[in-house]
């Protein structure tokens, strides 16, 4: 690893963001990429340990896995990679 850089543990596969998540982080000055990298390297920020454990073992047996992060006080996003890595979503927790 160069730069004390850390591997991607999955591969993310098309990746697509619902228009009302691209819109609300547009509109909070921030770009999705930042959380889909930390999404494929393992960090699901606001889970809880079912969850976060519920992605240990998607890892191991090609589950689904999820994320979610806090985007400032009032706007959270999840990020959703399908269980066959086909694809990866971000989008507001009110379009699921």
């Amino acid at each position: 690893m160069l730069g004390g850089a850390v591997a991607r543990l999955f591969p993310l596969g098309d990746v697509v963001g619902t228009p009302g998540a691209l819109r609300a982080l547009a509109a909070a000055g921030t770009s999705p990429w930042a959380f889909l990298v930390r999404h494929m390297h393992g960090d699901w920020e606001d889970l809880d340990e079912h969850d976060c454990s519920e992605n240990t073992l998607a890892l191991v047996r090609g589950g689904r896995l999820f994320s979610a992060y806090n985007v400032g006080e009032h706007l959270r996003v999840w990020v959703i990679t399908e269980a066959d890595r086909s694809a990866t979503t971000i989008l507001l927790p009110e379009e699921y």
